[in-house]
This record gives C-alpha cells, structure tokens and sequence, in this order.
C-alpha cells in the first residue's frame, strides 16, 4: 500500500509538533518507597516534522506507548521513551508529557487515622537526537489558607478558604524530587496541610494550626519561591498560587516564575 504520509510535501513549512494527544493508557509511577503506584495517564506525544514530508505515523506513537506500559516510569524511563519516539519515528526531536492522578498517604495530626490525598501531577520530557534531554515535573497541591487582615480586624475568628499551590520544576540532569517530598515541602507554606479525612480532634487541631499562621496569598507565593531557590538542582521554576475566596466571588491569585541564579547543583 502506498505511504502517504512519506511522501513530499512542497510547501517547504517544517512543523515543531506533530503527534497523538489525550492518550489514555496504565501506567506504573515509581514511588519514593521503592514500589510502584498504579495510575490512569493522559498522555500527549510528538516529534518534529521536516518540511519535505506530509506528515508523521500516527501508529508508531501508540506502538512505543504499549511497549513501555508495563515498566515503572520516572524521569529516567521518561528519558529513554522519548529517545525511542525519536528512533522509532526517525525525528530530530521528540516530545512526552504524562499527567496523572498520584496518591499520597497522610497521618490526620492527632489521632493518627491515615487517608489518601489526591495530586494532579505530570511528566513532560523533551529528547533530542543530539543526546539532549529536558525534564519537567509538575505538581498542584492543595492546602489552607487563613487571612491575616481578617484576623486582625476581626472580633471573632477570621475567613479562612481552600488554595491551589501548582508548580512546575526543570532540574539538572540526573537530580530527582520524588512526588512524595515536594508535596510535603510545598503544603508546609501554606497557612495549615489538608487531609482527606479527620476526627474532631483533628479539626481543632487544623483549624488552629492555621489560626497562628495566617498568610495572604503573596506569603505563601513568596515562601514557594524561597523553598524552589534552595532545592537541590532546581534550574528553573514556574508557580502560581490560588486561594478560593470564602467572602469573595472570586480568587485570589499570585504568579511567579524564575531561573534559579547561581545554582550550582548543591
């Protein structure tokens, strides 16, 4: 059968992505425990596309997706899928981003009872055929926040509402962050954690943890950019912070994004 997509294309346009997108397949993530957490992966996938052919082999994308299906993925298997994207595909540069629904463990802080808390993360790789590799990592954490001028003004108790701590992390070659630890790191800036299920005790406990640490969303998006500065590796950044207002019919919202200067892999 003839090879459509093989054959020249002569508007000379080379395109930058050209793939499968929405992908939904298993996967294995690996956990910082040593095991495996089994999750459900949205998958986008895509390579570059010289400006003398009409297009890509869709099939080919799928084809290397089932073949890694059944291996554990971290930014080490993120690496070498995209270098066999780019093999399998004969492409100059080849593009992978997982996203995921990863599940952590939490204590409630006083009686101890344990739940899963769910976190919207993501994988995205970049490979090039000359041996170059981009990682990202990305994370969204939800956590408490309690406001400062409420508290202040307030005769009895203050507004406190639910947040959104979402980052996205490039680091040097080799350095990883398992999930695990950059979500504990991240909800402790936040004014209190939140848990999926807690006794009486614990509420107390939670509400007046955040009570004594009120923060306005420009805290705790300036205590995020002081954690990713000082973490081990961390090129570069991208973080936004949302808290849900309680008293307000919108959101309040801080953004921030930097190349990490001066890092020297420490």
């Amino acid at each position: 059968m003839d090879d459509v997509q093989s054959s020249i294309d002569h508007r000379g346009v080379s395109l930058q992505k050209v793939g499968v997108k929405g992908v939904r397949l298993p996967f294995s993530i690996r956990t910082k425990a040593g095991g495996f957490q089994h999750v459900v992966a949205t998958i986008d996938a895509a390579v570059d596309l010289p400006h003398d052919y009409k297009g890509t082999h869709m099939s080919r994308f799928l084809e290397v997706l089932d073949a890694w299906r059944n291996k554990p993925v971290s930014m080490v298997e993120l690496e070498d899928m995209a270098k066999d994207i780019c093999v399998r595909l004969q492409a100059g540069r080849a593009h992978v981003c997982f996203s995921f629904i990863y599940f952590i463990e939490k204590a409630a802080p006083v009686s101890g009872i344990r739940s899963l808390v769910d976190y919207n993360c993501s994988f995205e790789a970049a490979y090039d055929e000359d041996g170059t590799f981009d990682f990202i990592l990305s994370v969204e954490v939800p956590f408490t926040s309690l406001c400062p001028c409420s508290k202040e003004i307030s005769r009895y108790g203050a507004h406190n509402q639910r947040g959104m701590m979402r980052a996205r992390l490039r680091c040097r070659p080799g350095v990883l962050h398992w999930l695990e630890d950059l979500v504990a790191a991240m909800e402790a800036q936040g004014s209190a954690p939140v848990y999926s299920l807690l006794k009486r005790q614990d509420e107390k406990f939670v509400t007046e943890q955040a009570y004594e640490n009120p923060k306005f969303v420009e805290d705790v998006i300036r205590d995020l950019i002081l954690l990713f500065r000082g973490l081990k590796g961390v090129l570069w950044f991208d973080i936004e912070c949302e808290n849900f207002e309680s008293i307000h019919n919108h959101s309040a919202y801080a953004a921030h994004s930097e190349w990490v200067e001066g890092e020297t892999g420490k």
